[in-house]
C-alpha cells in the first residue's frame, strides 16, 4: 500500500469508513470495515496520522488508536461540515474530516482525548444530573396532579412528601388517583438514597482530585462546578480566558491551573 499522509474516520454504532491521502493529497485508501475488524486493521498499519470526529464514543477510539502508536486528532464536528460536499453520505463524511485535518485553522481546535478516568467521573456527573433532573420532572408532576385535586403545596424538596400525606390521608379523593400518587411517591422516594450516594462518590473523587481542590479556591466555584472542569476541560492552557475563546495562553487561574493536569 503506497504511505499514508493521514486518514480520515466516519464512525458509528457498526460501520467505519476510511478515507486516506498519501503526501501528494490523492486518494489510495477507500475502505469500510466493521468494528471488530476497525482495531485490528489498525494494528497492521504503520503509525499515521488519525481524525475522527469527536462524537459518540469517538475518546474510546482514540485511546486504543494511541495505543497503537497512531497519532489521532479529535475535531468538532462543526469544523468538519464546510468540508462535506453534496449526497452526503459515510464516504463524503469521511472524506471530509480527512480534508478538515489538514486546515491550520481545524489543527488549532482540536479536542483533547479524555483519559479512561476522566471519562468515568465524567460519566459520574452525567448519572448524577439526570438523577437531579428526574427527581425535579417527578416533584412537577406531583404539583401539577395534585393541583388538579385542589391540593397545593409550596415551593422545595421537603414540601413533597407532606403533600403525598396529605394526599394518603385525603378521603374525598378516589382510589385510583392515590394508586398513581402512591407510585410518583415511591419513586420519588427512591431518588433521594441514589442521588446522596452519587454525591457521595463525587466528593470522594473531588478530595482525591488536586486540581478540583485548588479549583475551590476561586470564588464561587463549588464541588460539582470544580468537578465538572477537572472532567470536561482536559487541557485547559487550550483557552485564552475564562471567556473560552480558543488558545493562546491561559489568563484565568494563572496560580491555580497547574502546567499539565492531572489525567490529561
Amino acid at each position: 500500500m503506497t504511505k499514508l499522509a493521514r486518514i480520515g474516520i466516519d464512525t458509528s454504532k457498526s460501520v467505519f469508513q476510511l478515507h486516506g491521502v498519501d503526501e501528494k493529497e490523492q486518494a489510495v485508501l477507500r475502505k469500510q470495515l466493521r468494528r471488530r475488524q476497525f482495531v485490528v486493521f489498525f494494528a497492521k498499519l504503520e503509525p499515521t496520522l488519525v481524525g475522527l470526529e469527536a462524537c459518540g464514543a469517538s475518546h474510546h477510539w482514540a485511546r486504543e488508536l494511541q495505543q497503537l502508536g497512531h497519532q489521532v486528532m479529535l475535531i468538532p464536528p462543526q469544523y468538519v461540515k464546510p468540508y462535506v460536499g453534496r449526497n452526503k453520505n459515510d464516504k463524503t463524511d469521511a472524506e471530509a474530516v480527512c480534508e478538515a485535518m489538514s486546515r491550520p485553522k481545524v489543527q488549532e481546535r482540536l479536542v483533547p482525548i479524555k483519559s479512561v478516568e476522566q471519562s468515568a467521573a465524567q460519566m459520574l456527573l452525567g448519572v448524577r444530573e439526570s438523577l437531579v433532573k428526574r427527581r425535579t420532572q417527578l416533584t412537577n408532576t406531583i404539583r401539577g396532579h395534585a393541583a388538579e385535586f385542589g391540593l397545593v403545596a409550596a415551593k422545595g424538596l421537603d414540601k413533597i412528601e407532606p403533600l403525598l400525606a396529605r394526599i394518603a390521608a385525603d378521603a374525598g379523593l378516589p382510589a385510583l388517583t392515590k394508586e398513581m400518587f402512591a407510585v410518583l411517591g415511591r419513586e420519588y422516594a427512591e431518588l433521594g438514597p441514589r442521588i446522596a450516594q452519587i454525591d457521595d462518590k463525587m466528593l470522594a473523587f473531588h478530595r482525591s482530585n488536586e486540581v478540583a481542590r485548588r479549583l475551590m479556591e476561586v470564588p464561587a466555584i463549588g464541588p460539582i462546578g470544580a468537578c465538572l472542569l477537572v472532567t470536561k476541560i482536559v487541557d485547559p492552557h487550550a483557552f485564552r480566558s475564562g471567556h473560552g475563546s480558543p488558545r493562546s495562553t491561559t489568563r484565568c487561574w494563572p496560580s491555580i491551573v497547574p502546567t499539565r493536569w492531572p489525567g490529561a
